[in-house]
């Protein structure tokens, strides 16, 4: 499933392609399990409307609109959830339909915007002001911009292990697997640990590590390790630089002990014996 940097990624290179343009028409699959909003409703608000800035909130793309017509001035929002195949891709009109593709956004620049999901995991919605103003926040606090005190009082007392706390999207919205195992590797921290019990340091090295990893990550257009891609279809390259998600068997990067696997919360979770304690 694409995290963050991914989802930061493909919002910002839809944000630099279509943001100023209007949107001329919308097509739906009608396909009911990739719509949390129904698909005409979609339409009603979609259809018209400018698209004033694509961003990321959590694993959410997020499309702010200023609607037109009677609703002219009211925003409202287009929210695109991934899901785990699914890609968001600025094409033109020319270029061949995907298989699976759920919606397609015709643009007054000359363009399409097609959500495609082949496993139908991802979902599109629809928030409409209907007379006051309503943003999507998304779950949990934002991994980039927390502050310390802040990020320390959400595993105050926790009992899970520090890795699942970590992929609770109601306490960090958009850290997902492979984040979690990088950021605990740089902070130096065996992922089975209880998170209550972490010291206030090893806490505050976990917060530099995490915004560090998804940063640089980002930078690198995130990590194609499944079906990712940007929004021109181009993979990421940050999975060439992991030095434990999917490592398993390999040896560390740092000390050379073998990558161990192990499975916390269901997830998959790879760690090095002997950097992280």
């Amino acid at each position: 499933m694409p995290e963050l940097p991914e989802v930061e990624t493909v919002a910002n290179g839809v944000h630099e392609r279509i943001h100023g343009q209007t949107v001329r028409s919308v097509w739906t699959s009608n396909k009911p399990q990739t719509f949390k909003s129904p698909p005409d409703e979609i339409v009603e608000v979609v259809t018209g409307s400018r698209v004033d800035r694509v961003h990321r909130v959590g694993k959410t793309i997020v499309i702010d609109l200023t609607r037109s017509g009677d609703h002219a001035k009211e925003p409202a929002q287009f929210l695109v959830h991934l899901g785990m195949t699914g890609r968001l891709l600025v094409s033109t009109p020319d270029t061949p339909i995907p298989p699976h593709t759920h919606a397609v956004l015709t643009l007054s620049g000359g363009k399409e915007l097609r959500f495609v999901d082949a496993r139908r995991f991802g979902r599109l919605s629809v928030v409409a002001a209907g007379g006051h103003e309503t943003r999507y926040e998304g779950p949990g606090s934002e991994p980039l911009t927390i502050g310390l005190e802040e990020f320390i009082a959400l595993f105050r007392n926790r009992k899970t292990p520090i890795k699942a706390a970590l992929l609770n999207q109601s306490l960090l919205h958009g850290v997902g697997n492979i984040y979690a195992d990088e950021s605990l590797f740089h902070a130096g921290i065996r992922p089975s640990r209880h998170a209550g019990r972490l010291t206030r340091a090893e806490l505050t090295r976990l917060r530099a590590s995490l915004k560090k990893v998804l940063t640089e990550a980002i930078q690198l257009g995130g990590s194609s390790v499944s079906d990712y891609v940007d929004a021109d279809g181009v993979a990421g390259f940050f999975q060439l630089h992991h030095h434990a998600y999917g490592r398993t068997g390999q040896p560390c990067r740092v000390c050379s002990t073998l990558i161990k696997r192990i499975v916390i919360g269901g997830r998959s979770t790879h760690f090095c014996p002997t950097c992280q304690h």
